[in-house]
């Protein structure tokens, strides 16, 4: 019955939202992005809680001033389960942009308010528009807007700690933007552990201090990924 209730409560709100989004749209035709990102960080924030609350997850939030307010920084997370993301929106001050995988571009709705969030969406296995997508994602950084990636690719969903891919970093050292390593523990509880069924859950996110990559030579660039899986498995 959970499981129901989130999922039609999740079509209802973007169906209530549509008035919003077409005022988004408007915004930016009007060339007024604070207003239009307050609007879109209100809406996205309103429906993420309340799809968190309907599942029965708690957030135990770890670490909230490690974020800098005066700066656009690289979130990078581990990846445990499809509420990683909700999670993340509602805990994160600021409305961040997602390095999204391609598919999720074919959701009626939820792409036009990611469109408002200014996330790119990659296609792995084309190199060429892979290639186009990490441009596309420093230009979001280089405007102002914070970005949060998943380097593993793929959910792990369980405790263990994938390879974190390399391709995702280059975004933080061409735009020379810091990285802030989040710890996400326990959301594959919530759909993974339970064939997929929603199940009320404890997660706690830990949010780990930023780690500045301006002035990193080129062999520091390369070991980015490994170091910043080694930060997020010592603090799980």
């Amino acid at each position: 019955m959970r499981t129901l209730i989130w999922f039609l409560y999740f079509i209802f709100y973007l169906i209530y939202a549509i008035p919003a989004m077409y005022k988004a749209e408007k915004l930016i035709k009007q060339g007024n992005v604070q207003a239009q990102r307050e609007l879109v960080n209100f809406h996205v924030k309103k429906w993420v809680s309340s799809l968190l609350k309907i599942a029965g997850v708690t957030v135990t939030l770890q670490g909230l001033q490690n974020i800098p307010k005066d700066k656009t920084v690289l979130f990078v997370s581990n990846h445990q389960g499809n509420f990683d993301i909700p999670i993340l929106l509602s805990c994160i001050p600021s409305p961040s942009a997602l390095l999204s995988k391609i598919e999720v571009k074919k959701l009626p709705l939820i792409r036009t308010w990611m469109s408002h969030l200014e996330c790119v969406f990659v296609q792995r296995d084309n190199p060429r528009q892979a290639v186009s997508a990490m441009n596309d994602a420093v230009k979001v950084l280089e405007n102002g807007r914070s970005m949060i990636i998943f380097p593993e690719g793929t959910r792990s969903r369980g405790d263990e700690l994938g390879e974190f891919k390399a391709g995702s970093f280059r975004i933080a050292a061409k735009a020379k933007t810091p990285i802030v390593p989040i710890v996400i523990d326990g959301s594959y509880k919530i759909m993974e552990a339970n064939k997929m069924w929603i199940k009320p859950a404890n997660v706690t996110v830990k949010i780990l201090p930023m780690v500045e990559i301006a002035n990193l030579s080129k062999d520091e660039i390369k070991d980015l990924p490994e170091k910043i899986r080694s930060i997020i498995a010592a603090n799980k």
